[in-house]
């Protein structure tokens, strides 16, 4: 098979001859608690909303790729039931990731760009509701010297912030202002769980407040990927992926600097997000002091810029778990669609303190 283009950064580009664009964007409405949908009931609506969006049908995908985790749901190989959304009979070209939908849209990118298949419907969804999300997402750590020891995640992303404040690259004020742009910015997404600006909030784990986190919420998004002319075909405004890579640190906290972001810069670079300003950074980053960090591995905070941060309100916003990812790319895309971006940066993090990360740079024609 031959090589992939690269782009001057080394990242990988597009295949010969081959360029894959985001043609369609659909999200549930996020809530606290979906305790009378099931997550069949919760994700058709937005997959009969992105089909509508390209007047496809379910038989017109080539490939279909979800991202879901079963220990949200409580049971062995969960997604399958979320097939039942699809439509998986006829038999259908099918694969899923245990992780974000960042991840299986990159799976799908991969698919298309191999020349395997013309379009790819990609999809994710999560019920944070039914458990303890702190506490379930204490099973990604290290299983045997830190998950016994049960930090969870709001936890650990409380010694991030400390360390960052303890460093002189942020204080708790800052952290608010972070909180109060992005819930502000939600206020004109429709599709937001919370809204408007928020007073700190009372103290959850120092020097985290209530203000600094996400909150726990029950969604599901998905796009539609297509190639070249069948991208434009099917878009009036394609968001073409220009690059896309993932990179992850090491899995030990006590080795990683928690104040940078080695992952998120080099995929960055790889992704050659550094090649051209972008206009726009929607930014995966669940808790204030995570925005931070991700700001300055990805040189966001340069003089001058004038990139926007999150305008969709982020996570901050809506976080369903195993799609808050897929989210921003999804923003991403539909800002270059609507012709309010030109060039725009989407981020994707899953682990604790942004343990792993995925960079995307998407662009109009």
């Amino acid at each position: 098979m031959p090589e992939p283009v690269r782009d001057p950064a080394g990242g990988p580009v597009r295949g010969p001859g081959r360029e894959v664009a985001i043609v369609a964007f659909g999200q549930s409405a996020h809530v606290r608690d979906s305790a009378t949908t099931s997550e069949v009931e919760m994700l058709m609506p937005v997959l009969h909303d992105v089909l509508a969006q390209t007047g496809l049908k379910a038989s017109d995908i080539d490939f279909t790729c979800s991202g879901s985790s079963d220990y949200l749901a409580g049971r062995a190989f969960s997604f399958t039931m979320a097939l039942d959304g699809v439509g998986a009979w006829p038999p259908i070209s099918e694969s899923h990731v245990e992780m974000d939908g960042a991840w299986a849209l990159y799976e799908a990118w991969v698919k298309l760009l191999t020349g395997e298949a013309e379009t790819a419907l990609v999809y994710s969804y999560g019920k944070s509701s039914p458990g303890d999300i702190r506490e379930v997402l204490t099973r990604q750590l290290d299983p045997y010297y830190v998950a016994p020891l049960w930090p969870d995640s709001v936890a650990l992303a409380a010694l991030q912030a400390q360390a960052l404040i303890d460093a002189g690259l942020t204080d708790e004020r800052q952290l608010a202002g972070i909180a109060a742009r992005s819930r502000t910015s939600a206020e004109s997404n429709p599709h937001a769980q919370l809204r408007g600006s928020v007073p700190p909030g009372a103290p959850v784990v120092a020097p985290l407040r209530t203000g600094d986190c996400p909150p726990i919420s029950d969604g599901a998004a998905a796009v539609i990927l297509a190639v070249g002319d069948t991208a434009r075909r099917l878009c009036d405004r394609p968001a073409w992926i220009r690059g896309l890579d993932h990179r992850i640190e090491a899995h030990s906290l006590g080795v990683r600097d928690l104040t940078d972001s080695p992952s998120t810069r080099l995929a960055a670079e790889r992704a050659g997000a550094f090649a051209r300003p972008v206009d726009t950074a929607e930014l995966h980053a669940p808790f204030t002091s995570q925005e931070v960090v991700l700001r300055r591995a990805l040189e966001l905070d340069a003089p001058g810029s004038a990139v926007r941060i999150n305008p969709s309100g982020g996570a901050l916003a809506a976080n369903p778990a195993m799609a808050a990812g897929l989210i921003r790319l999804g923003e991403a895309a539909a800002g270059i669609q609507r012709g309010d971006s030109d060039r725009a940066l989407a981020h994707a993090t899953s682990g604790p303190c942004l343990q792993q990360n995925l960079v995307a740079v998407l662009e109009g024609e």
